[in-house]
This record gives C-alpha cells, structure tokens and sequence, in this order.
C-alpha cells in the first residue's frame, strides 16, 4: 500500500489524553475551593453535559471573538456538568473556579501522550510524510501541544472553533487539505472516534484509521 503524502491526526484520545478521567481533575480542582463530590458523579455529568453541547463552531464569528466564545461554550458545560452532579451550589465563587480549571486544560500537567506517540510521528517524518491535525479541540491546543512537546511534529493544525466547522463536516478536511495543496486520495486521517475521523475523512475521499484507545490499545499506524 502506497504511503500517504499527508498524514492528519486527531488530538485528544489519539496524540493524548486525560490522566485518569476528566471528573477526576474537575473533583480534584473543586476541592481547593472547599467543594468536595466524588470524581465517578462528575464524570458521568460531564460525559452528559459535553453530549448535549452543540458543536464548538463559531462560523459567524470574527477570529478575534473566537477564544471568548470558546471560553464561554466550556462554561456552559462545565456548569452544567456541576449542576447535574449536585455540586453547583456548593461554591462561593464558581466563575473563579472555571477559570483556574479552563487554565489547567491549557497546560501539559492534565495530560499525558500515549507511548506509541512519538516513535510514529517519527517513522513517518523519516518518511517524508508531513503531518497535521485535525481536531475539534480548542485554541488551548497550541499550548497544549507546546507543553507536551509536540508541536514540532506537524506542518498543520486545524481545529473547529477557527474554521467555523466540526469533524465529521468535510468543510474542515477540505481547509486542512488546503493547508497542504494536497488532494483527498493522497491523505489519510487517523482517530478514535469511527463517526468523526474514520467516517468524516472517508466522505470526503481521504483513507480513514480507526484507533481504539485506552481498552485495547491499538497502536498508531506505521504508513510503510
């Protein structure tokens, strides 16, 4: 099988992911501020709460707006996730308390990158096969990606809330492919999610890879 000319990844849940869970750093983060609910409870809200969110996609909105917006759209759900878990009346001064949990996801201390990571990213550089993400993460990612000393890797990045769409739309394969002046057939898009990724890149003509991650620890493709 020939290699692809363009590698695309996911981020969170294929590059990296939470340690532990997400209702755990909520629960622990919530107990400096004297709020204490079990991290199980905050983790199935959560899981609820970002299910019900819309899609985080501003297509209307002027670039300098985005992080705003972004900020606002995980209040919402953050919020909620709280509020479904029983705990939101517990704080004195919830909007404080977002900000320094919104912070955190911004820094490499909540995540970890999974160990097949950097092996492949490197295999396929030798290669000559450049590399990019896409993900419906938010502007934090270049932090993020900064932080976990990843950034590096890849000749592209494209997300969500700055293109105005989300995967599985084709608008936002069609822009990162853009970034690159490469055609469909020559791409490939590896993720976790088989309706965002595999099903998302493969309408539009790319070849999507399906990873399941952390239950059977798939590995990354090696594109030889």
């Amino acid at each position: 099988m020939p290699k692809p000319r363009v590698l695309f990844l996911d981020a969170v849940g294929t590059l990296f992911s939470v340690k532990g869970s997400v209702g755990e750093v909520y629960s622990q983060i919530a107990s400096e501020f004297g709020v204490h609910i079990s991290s199980s409870a905050l983790n199935q809200a959560f899981l609820q709460s970002f299910k019900a969110s819309p899609s985080p996609t501003f297509p209307d909105a002027e670039v300098h707006d985005v992080p705003d917006l972004e900020y606002k759209w995980w209040f919402a759900i953050v919020r909620e996730t709280f509020n479904k878990a029983g705990a939101l009346h517990k704080f004195t001064d919830f909007d404080t308390f977002f900000g320094e949990l919104y912070i955190h996801f911004g820094t490499a201390q909540p995540w970890f990158v999974y160990p097949d990571v950097i092996p492949a990213l490197k295999n396929w550089r030798s290669k000559g096969i450049e590399l990019g993400i896409i993900s419906n993460f938010d502007s934090r990612i270049f932090s993020v990606l900064r932080a976990l000393e990843l950034q590096d890797y890849f000749d592209s990045i494209t997300i969500s809330t700055q293109v105005g769409a989300a995967k599985p739309e084709a608008k936002i394969f069609g822009i990162a492919l853009a970034k690159h002046n490469c055609p469909a057939e020559e791409a490939w898009h590896v993720g976790d999610s088989k309706n965002d990724d595999y099903y998302g890149a493969s309408s539009v003509g790319m070849r999507g890879v399906l990873i399941t991650r952390p239950s059977e620890q798939k590995v990354l493709v090696g594109a030889n």
